[in-house]
């Protein structure tokens, strides 16, 4: 659907508890009415390269069962990577998984520029923002950030229902994986992608570098198609970040 010039392009969501914040960078597959369709058919603007399916969902239910707050991206990262640096070639990506973008063949300096001041800034401005004011309060939250994924790659199956990236290894990462795989679940340590290389701008700019304690979680994208998913998924980590933090390395330690 298209951005209507009315509406953010950041969702805020408000909670109680200081200690947490959701974030999710791919949540929306909107693009701006001045863009139109980027020149693609209906199918692809739903397609997984437009978005991360179903981490919206579980991002804002999450954020609901923990009382926190969540900043939510509305655009599709095919308008703007809100995941990528400003000078990365992949923010405004020419192709993605094989497929062309025509929308974004031969993007001038200035037509770049104006994407970045009116979908990309005012996300990152507004997390800014928000960790300015909590640190102002000697706050220090952890940094939930919520994606997902593909269920295979170039043909090969990724067997993870769930992921945790990590650069730096913290005991929150340990005490989780513990905890799926107490139940069975299929945990991936460092996958589907590998932290170091893949953690993305967001939490390396807004986590790493004011040494935030954070987590990025992939969901596979067909363990959250539906709403019914999605509110599973979140009930689940709610839970397992409910446990962390009663075990003292959950939220409540970076306070």
């Amino acid at each position: 659907m298209p951005i209507d010039s009315r509406m953010p392009v950041c969702h805020r969501l408000d909670g109680r508890d200081s200690a947490l914040l959701v974030l999710c960078d791919h949540a929306g597959n909107a693009i701006p009415e001045e863009l139109g369709d980027l020149g693609l058919p209906p199918r692809l603007r739903r397609d997984h390269i437009a978005w991360d399916i179903g981490a919206d969902g579980v991002a804002r239910r999450l954020a609901g069962l923990l009382d926190c707050p969540a900043l939510i991206g509305h655009c599709s990262r095919l308008v703007v990577d809100l995941n990528r640096h400003p000078d990365s070639p992949e923010i405004m990506a020419a192709s993605s998984d094989g497929q062309v973008v025509p929308g974004n063949q031969s993007i001038s300096e200035t037509q770049r520029q104006a994407r970045l001041d009116r979908y990309y800034h005012p996300y990152h401005d507004a997390i800014e923002d928000h960790l300015d004011r909590l640190d102002a309060d000697a706050i220090r939250p952890l940094l939930v950030s919520i994606h997902s994924y593909t269920p295979e790659l170039y043909g090969l199956p990724r067997p993870w229902l769930l992921g945790l990236l990590w650069k730096r290894r913290d005991p929150l990462i340990d005490f989780l994986l513990h905890w799926f795989r107490q139940r069975g679940i299929e945990i991936g340590d460092n996958q589907p992608y590998d932290g170091h290389f893949a953690m993305g701008h967001t939490l390396e700019r807004h986590g790493i570098e004011r040494g935030l304690r954070h987590i990025l979680i992939e969901l596979r994208q067909d363990q959250v198609y539906t709403p019914q998913q999605q509110r599973l998924w979140a009930e689940r980590l709610a839970e397992a970040l409910g446990a962390a933090n009663a075990a003292g390395i959950g939220a409540e330690a970076s306070a």
